[in-house]
């Protein structure tokens, strides 16, 4: 199972970054490193949102202005809005 989930990392990682699967074999150990630390980091956030969420006075509220947020980060994104340099 474990071997399964390797060669998925890795053919994904090929696949996302353009490099020949040879590549990603040898970097297959700093992949799975990678992978790990992702799910970790957003493991710890989703337990710190949620903790956070939960102790709010008004968690409807607050959810919403998150989804909002996020939307609207990938919304700007999404049209290619830069931000002015501050200089």
């Amino acid at each position: 199972m474990a071997a399964v989930a390797v060669v998925a990392m890795v053919t994904a990682t090929a696949v996302l970054m353009g490099w020949p699967f040879e590549r990603a074999v040898y970097l297959a150990p700093v992949i799975v490193v990678g992978f790990a630390a992702v799910a970790g980091l957003l493991i710890l956030w989703g337990k710190v949102a949620l903790q956070q969420l939960r102790e709010s006075k008004r968690p409807r509220l607050v959810l919403a202005l998150w989804v909002v947020g996020i939307g609207m980060l990938f919304l700007l994104s999404y049209l290619g809005v830069k931000l002015p340099k501050e200089g």
